[in-house]
């Protein structure tokens, strides 16, 4: 097949499944390619899982040039982009064919992609069911086969729980190593050093090209070259979090496939996987949140998500927006105006933060000594498989299971294990030490072949 057939073909399958799941908020209206490209791409035979004319969506907070930059802000519906995100301008000079944008949670700071701008997306393997976020939008056409590769955001699990709750490949790289430039909201102080973007793929064996192309010159931090020996690998399970009131108790059916996985690898490797109990695990809620919220080492206090909400134009006040909200008049979610409101309860302890702030250094330590140079620890994505809709709110500190890795600046892949007792995606995270993606994602690749895993939504 040729490259234009591949596009035409993804684009007739956005066409067939977005109206039953919304999740592209806008495609490419024109022609992807020019006239010249056309021809150059028809005489370049293509597979569909190649970075030379791979097919990429990307959330709206990581806009192409063209395309709508809201973040699901109402305040900004009519911002279009006028240059490309770096990570969508060194795909593109890759071969990367844009479709379209994605839809996100409010400013990206939610794990359900529902927001006052484009509505909410469904997730295809049931429609009642959330497909996470805040790149959402990202897993659901991923999942459908609307796409082969993308771009997630992630400063709490945006690309994990998605991936997790659709069924597919994400990864959220070592800090520093993929720019964030050209998001919206972008990180500003300390969070600087927690946001990261990352590729989301149907795939695992498309992860680390695409992991190449978004990082350019920053690859050289990783260890790409090496080749990994699983049998070598330290492999460290830990099944939950050690019980914090904050979060769910993790699902029966995860703890089940995490328990297959550790069989399979010490069956099939002749390993033995260590199980761990790390206690500051525990208050990863706690520990993402004052982190969040601290002061980087020059002072600067991170930006207040009522700033963001406001968007340079009248400052937002939660509970002003909470009272309107109450009667249909307020142009935010809830759990948007539920963020702010909680930002400024953080604020009343700043002993209390500088505690939690302390021992998330100390658990950053702990991890790297456990993990050191040829280790993995398997936890899980998320205590339940994908939530209905709206039932988050009543759970707002679930994505805590994802969200310690990104204060503790770790890579983590998440890879699917098939499907639950009702059709809904499993997975788990596999975590390694700083700059040691190499290992998560040989192991994501190694998983897949064991487990095949994506499945197409309704096949089973």
């Amino acid at each position: 097949v040729t490259c234009v057939e591949v596009v035409e073909a993804y684009v007739e399958r956005i066409k067939e499944v977005n109206p039953l799941i919304n999740a592209v908020v806008k495609d490419s209206e024109q022609p992807p390619l020019t006239a010249g490209d056309l021809l150059l791409a028809d005489m370049v035979p293509a597979a569909p899982r190649v970075v030379s004319g791979a097919l990429a969506l990307t959330p709206p907070s990581v806009h192409p040039t063209g395309m709508p930059n809201t973040s699901g802000l109402v305040n900004r519906r009519n911002v279009i982009a006028t240059s490309d995100a770096t990570v969508v301008s060194r795909l593109k000079q890759a071969g990367a064919i844009p479709l379209g944008v994605t839809n996100c949670s409010e400013l990206c700071m939610w794990y359900e992609s529902s927001n006052r701008v484009y509505g909410r997306t469904n997730n295809p393997y049931d429609l009642q069911r959330i497909v996470g976020g805040s790149s959402g939008g990202e897993g659901g056409v991923l999942a459908a086969a609307c796409s082969v590769i993308g771009v997630g955001s992630d400063i709490g699990g945006s690309i994990r729980m998605p991936a997790f709750f659709n069924g597919v490949f994400g990864h959220k790289p070592t800090t520093g190593v993929v720019p964030n430039d050209g998001q919206f909201p972008n990180a500003r102080g300390v969070r600087t050093s927690y946001l990261c973007t990352g590729p989301m793929c149907r795939y695992a064996e498309d992860l680390e090209p695409v992991l190449r192309v978004m990082a350019g010159p920053g690859v050289n931090k990783l260890k790409l070259n090496e080749k990994v020996s699983l049998e070598k690998i330290k492999f460290h399970c830990m099944d939950h979090d050690g019980g914090s009131v904050f979060v769910s108790p993790v699902d029966k059916e995860i703890l089940e496939a995490q328990k297959k996985v550790v069989e399979h690898l010490e069956s099939d490797l002749g390993v033995q996987v260590q199980r761990v109990a790390i206690h500051k695990m525990k208050y990863s809620f706690q520990i993402w949140s004052a982190m969040m919220s601290s002061k980087d080492s020059d002072g600067q206090e991170a930006q207040l998500f009522t700033d963001l909400l406001g968007d340079h134009g009248k400052p937002v006040w939660p509970l002003w927006e909470l009272m309107k909200w109450l009667v249909g008049m307020s142009s935010h979610t809830l759990p948007a105006i539920a963020l702010g409101l909680t930002e400024k309860l953080m604020k009343l302890n700043p002993g209390g933060n500088a505690k939690l702030v302390s021992m998330g250094k100390s658990l950053r330590e702990e991890m790297e000594a456990l993990l050191g140079p040829d280790g993995v620890l398997l936890y899980p994505s998320h205590p339940t498989i994908a939530p209905r809709h709206h039932s988050p709110i009543c759970m707002p500190f679930n994505f805590a299971y994802t969200a310690i890795f990104n204060v503790l600046g770790l890579p983590v892949t998440q890879c699917p294990l098939g499907l639950s007792s009702e059709g809904l995606p499993l997975g788990i995270q596999l975590v390694a030490a700083s700059y040691n993606d190499h290992l998560t994602l040989a192991v994501a690749r190694y998983l897949e072949k064991a487990f095949g895993g994506w499945v197409l939504p309704g096949k089973v």
